[in-house]
């Protein structure tokens, strides 16, 4: 992995938690907060999207599956806080 490769994937990161945070909670976790928790929903985002099958390229697939991983880890994130 090269630096340019590295920057675009702590920016789609960044851009997958601040709106996921945006969609739940109604705001951000902080630069590194975002990255952190884009970077954990992509992984979560390609499980499931691999579940069901789905395939998305490009960065704004990217961008789409980190958000939805995001969104799925912020959600479970929130379920367990409550219990």
């Amino acid at each position: 992995m090269n630096l340019t490769s590295l920057l675009i994937f702590l920016a789609i990161g960044a851009v997958a938690g601040w709106l996921a945070g945006q969609l739940l909670k109604g705001g951000g976790y902080g630069l590194l907060g975002n990255m952190v928790i884009g970077i954990v929903g992509s992984v979560v985002g390609g499980f499931v999207f691999g579940l069901f099958g789905i395939a998305a390229g490009g960065l704004i697939g990217s961008i789409v599956t980190a958000t939805v991983g995001a969104m799925v880890l912020l959600y479970v994130v929130g379920l367990i806080k409550r219990a």
